[in-house]
């Protein structure tokens, strides 16, 4: 049976390094003695004022390509995820594939927040199996949140950061190997609860007789503390049951990097070796739809992701939104 397999990676993070002392003088507070002691955060990447989404995608999707020994031109799909696009519209997808010479390329953006890199994952892959005109396919998670962040908002402002990350889909008649099981999940409740909520139809930017819209991220509400990880080890047991193996077999998980410390809880619910779940918040911060690319890729050039490796991919974001997937290196 004709399937997909990730043949190769990338990832791209600004030049720009915001040590934790940063933010002690923005704020006028010690900051840095809580993220080093709770959230092991000790600096991030944040995109210059000429850089954008589309830019840190494009870095990404090269090194992606060129590890591949794909041609933008041999390419039939480019999946993008997103919640901090290029534009409103058109789809930041559109402007990458034009940048990259894609010419035979399909595009569109995915908005399932930081769910979306797991989503278009998916998505991808499924393409793969149900046509064959789809023979490689090139997916990326990019996060520029930080032209969103509201610079005295400490509970954002200290966390969130830029990046992206790539891999490259490709078709495969090797048995046993590539994706194996994937599942969505969306929590719509909370679907107030966190976002950027200026900008659309609900909210616009300018409307008659209001003051314009501030167009930044909110924390409206704290989200349960137990949510994550009693969602993500639910949904490492499900991708286990249908494939027949155990979330001890499992080789890496690469999961959402909004909080160390939920890593962890999902893990030992798992009954897992936290070893088995690969961050990079440390100095990356937290880059919403391109953190787990970004893992996947850091992981990849240590030399730990090896042949034969079964890796779960498990995502959430705002909406709330989750995606899961399960893929044999």
């Amino acid at each position: 049976m004709r399937n997909a397999t990730i043949t190769a990676c990338g990832a791209y993070a600004p030049a720009r390094v915001l040590p934790n002392a940063y933010f002690d003088e923005l704020l006028g507070q010690d900051v840095s003695t809580w993220l080093e002691e709770n959230v092991e955060i000790f600096e991030r990447r944040w995109a210059a004022a000429d850089e954008s989404t589309a830019d840190l995608a494009e870095r990404a999707a090269r090194q992606a390509l060129d590890r591949a020994g794909v041609k933008a031109e041999e390419l039939d799909l480019i999946i993008l995820a997103t919640d901090t696009p290029e534009f409103v519209s058109p789809s930041t997808a559109a402007v990458l594939q034009h940048r990259l010479g894609a010419s035979r390329a399909g595009t569109f953006d995915i908005n399932t927040a930081c769910a979306g890199f797991v989503t278009a994952l998916d998505v991808g892959a499924k393409y793969i199996r149900a046509d064959e005109r789809y023979r490689k396919i090139l997916i990326i998670g990019a996060y520029a949140m930080s032209k969103y962040l509201n610079l005295t908002d400490k509970k954002t402002v200290t966390l969130f950061a830029d990046g992206a990350g790539a891999v490259m889909l490709e078709a495969t008649e090797e048995e046993g190997k590539g994706f194996l099981a994937s599942e969505l999940r969306t929590k719509g409740e909370y679907n107030e609860w966190m976002g950027i909520y200026g900008g659309g139809t609900r909210h616009p930017l300018h409307q008659e007789g209001q003051d314009p819209v501030q167009y930044q991220l909110q924390f409206v509400h704290k989200f349960p503390k137990e949510l994550n990880p009693e969602t993500w080890s639910d949904m490492a047991r499900q991708l286990s049951d249908r494939i027949g193996a155990n979330p001890t077999d499992v080789d890496h998980y690469m999961i959402t990097q909004i909080n160390v410390n939920a890593i962890r809880e999902t893990l030992d619910l798992l009954g897992v070796d936290r070893d088995k779940g690969h961050t990079i918040m440390h100095h990356y911060g937290y880059t919403g739809s391109a953190c787990i690319p970004m893992a996947f890729n850091d992981a990849w050039e240590k030399g730990l992701i090896k042949a034969g490796n079964l890796v779960y991919f498990i995502g959430s974001g705002g909406g709330l939104a989750f995606a899961s997937a399960a893929f044999r290196m």
